[in-house]
């Protein structure tokens, strides 16, 4: 069923009031989630797909949301449309074998390096104990920026299944409840731990919705830089969370 399908099937005369009138008040919002995600994504991936999955992630969500647990229905929904939407990618993973084979390499040069030092790994000090030239360096975080700009998402979805996801785990119940509350002030943590332009650039990413290029406006790089730097604090909390990725 396509989008438009869809959006037709749920505002129908008869349909439930309730599903109809969500799929017409967060419709916008599925969009605006699948903008945000298709520009960190490849070509190949189509915004009509991604808006189809966020949109069943929608509906799903209307089933399942729970108001008693605290958080709104917007915010609710709007993790079950981005998860919804990162299964689709997962379906077709196109990030060759090698991309997820350096990501696990430089993530494993920096808890090295950190191990070592007690501080945050410099970028001429992992490409060194990578073997690597920085330029090189770069280029493996520009190769992997794609994979780990939407895979880092799943790091705030420990569990949420699909091939390539970064944490995955099984079970259900209040011990799967606790599990994810402490990953999540674990990674709050990790986080709070990043060198400060790491940081800032994610939080202009996620928290503001700046894209790549705003956001090197805003700190006076090349949005290429930018890309280098997400990815460089996607390694480094990779590295930093370990003991959850071998659990």
């Amino acid at each position: 069923m396509t989008t438009a399908e869809l959006h037709r099937y749920y505002a129908r005369p008869g349909a439930s009031d309730s599903r109809g009138q969500l799929v017409e008040q967060y419709a916008p919002l599925v969009k605006r989630i699948a903008c945000h995600l298709l520009a960190r994504l490849p070509a190949s991936v189509q915004l009509d797909d991604l808006v189809q999955a966020g949109m069943i992630g929608l509906l799903e969500a209307s089933g399942k949301y729970d108001a008693a647990k605290g958080a709104s229905f917007e915010t609710y929904a709007g993790i079950r449309i981005r998860g919804a939407m990162l299964d689709e990618v997962r379906k077709g993973d196109w990030a060759p074998r090698s991309v997820h084979r350096n990501s696990r390499r430089v993530a494993e040069a920096i808890r090295a390096v950190e191990a070592r030092t007690g501080r945050d790994a410099r970028d001429q000090e992992i490409a060194a104990e990578l073997g690597s030239s920085l330029d090189d360096y770069y280029s493996i975080l520009g190769d992997t920026r794609g994979s780990r700009l939407f895979s880092f998402d799943d790091l705030f979805q420990p569990g949420a299944g699909g091939e390539g996801s970064e944490l995955e785990s099984g079970g259900s119940g209040p011990s799967m409840a606790l599990e994810d509350a402490r990953f999540h002030q674990a990674l709050a943590e990790a986080i709070d731990g990043l060198p400060e332009r790491e940081k800032l650039v994610l939080s202009l990413y996620y928290d503001e919705e700046l894209n790549l290029k705003e956001i090197g406006q805003i700190l006076g790089v090349s949005e290429s830089r930018v890309s280098q730097l997400h990815s460089q604090s996607a390694a480094r909390l990779r590295a930093r969370l370990g003991e959850w990725q071998a659990s």
